[in-house]
């Protein structure tokens, strides 16, 4: 059985700007500091194109609800067998391995707690229709929140549109 590795000391900003794991929760907490009435949530959703060693995708978001965001983007790269259920399953535990890193750095700076929530790629239409309980469940065995598609837009959206192999100009 291969050794599953993940690192998550670099990110990059949706600005380009790249940053360490302690730059992604200074970030976090001056965001909320800057409104701090408001009502925020902070989500961890990855994605991840095809198989064999693939570069996933981590999103931590922190949304200020009602108005707007900033998201941070990690990759690693995980060898993946060809099957969907082993992707989902790494796309899984690599949102969970950052939750368990980034949750209690944001509890000691008195934020959010109650509003962390992890997002998978796995919905009530397509192929992982089959495979919501186990990956939820999986999800709150763990302590932690969990949204499933459509609501899952950190791993469905953000953190795929940084997973998605580049696109090429047909000539």
């Amino acid at each position: 059985m291969q050794k599953f590795e993940y690192n998550f000391d670099r990110f990059v900003g949706l600005n380009k700007k790249e940053m360490s794991f302690r730059g992604v929760v200074e970030d976090i907490v001056s965001f909320v500091k800057e409104d701090p009435d408001r009502e925020y949530r902070v989500i961890v959703g990855s994605d991840s194109e095809g198989y064999g060693d693939v570069a996933y995708a981590t999103a931590v978001v922190i949304h200020r609800i009602g108005s707007g965001g900033r998201a941070f983007i990690s990759k690693n790269v995980v060898h993946t067998p060809r099957s969907l259920r082993s992707k989902i399953y790494n796309e899984a535990m690599l949102s969970l391995y950052l939750g368990q890193q980034i949750l209690p750095e944001l509890i000691s700076a008195g934020l959010l707690e109650e509003n962390f929530v992890i997002h998978v790629d796995v919905g009530p239409n397509g192929e992982t229709k089959d495979m919501i309980k186990e990956v939820t469940g999986m999800v709150k065995g763990f302590g932690f929140q969990v949204a499933t598609k459509p609501e899952s837009y950190a791993a469905s959206s953000v953190a795929d549109r940084f997973a998605a192999p580049p696109k090429t100009v047909a000539a």
